[in-house]
C-alpha cells in the first residue's frame, strides 16, 4: 500500500476538490494520463466515471476510473482500470489544518495482475508517481484560487 501525505499551505479542502470535481482537470495533474476522453455527468457522484487515455503508439490503452464513495471537499475513493494490469483503488483526502489543507492518497493494487504481484518494489513506484502527482493537484488548485 503506496500512502503519500502533502500539506498544502493556504489552500481550504474545497480549493483541493474544486480541482478533484473538475474531470477535465485530471490529464493535467494525473501522473500517466495522457487524455480525458469522457466524463459521465455527475462526476464525482458514485458510480460515474472518467473514460481517458493511457500511453502511445501500441502501448496506448483507453481505460476508466469510476467513484466508489465521494463525500465532498472530505474524501474521493476511486476504482482506476488499468488493463491488463487489473485495477487498483485510490483514494484522496483532504483535511483541514492550521493554514492549509494536508491532502492523502493512498492507493494500491485492487483486482488483476498488480494484485497479484503487489509487492515493495511496486509500492515505492506508486509512492514516487503520486509524490509528483500531490505536486501537480496543488498546483492546479492554487492556480485557481
Amino acid at each position: 500500500m503506496a500512502v503519500n501525505r502533502r500539506v498544502m499551505r493556504g489552500l481550504a479542502p474545497k480549493a483541493v476538490f474544486d480541482v478533484l470535481r473538475d474531470g477535465r482537470s485530471y490529464e493535467q495533474w494525473v501522473v500517466g494520463t495522457r487524455a480525458i476522453r469522457e466524463i459521465e455527468p455527475g462526476w464525482p457522484e458514485v458510480g460515474t466515471a472518467l473514460h481517458y487515455t493511457v500511453g502511445y503508439g501500441p502501448a496506448r490503452k483507453d481505460d476508466e476510473t469510476r467513484s466508489r464513495a465521494y463525500e465532498p471537499d472530505h474524501r474521493l475513493e476511486l476504482e482506476a482500470h488499468a488493463w491488463p494490469a487489473g485495477s487498483a483503488r485510490i483514494e484522496l483526502r483532504a483535511e483541514p489544518i492550521q493554514d492549509g489543507t494536508l491532502v492523502t492518497i493512498d492507493e494500491h493494487p485492487l483486482r488483476g495482475l498488480a494484485r497479484t504481484l503487489h509487492n515493495p518494489a511496486l509500492d515505492l513506484l506508486i509512492w514516487l508517481r503520486n509524490v509528483e502527482t500531490l505536486r501537480r493537484l496543488e498546483s492546479h488548485a492554487r492556480a485557481r484560487v
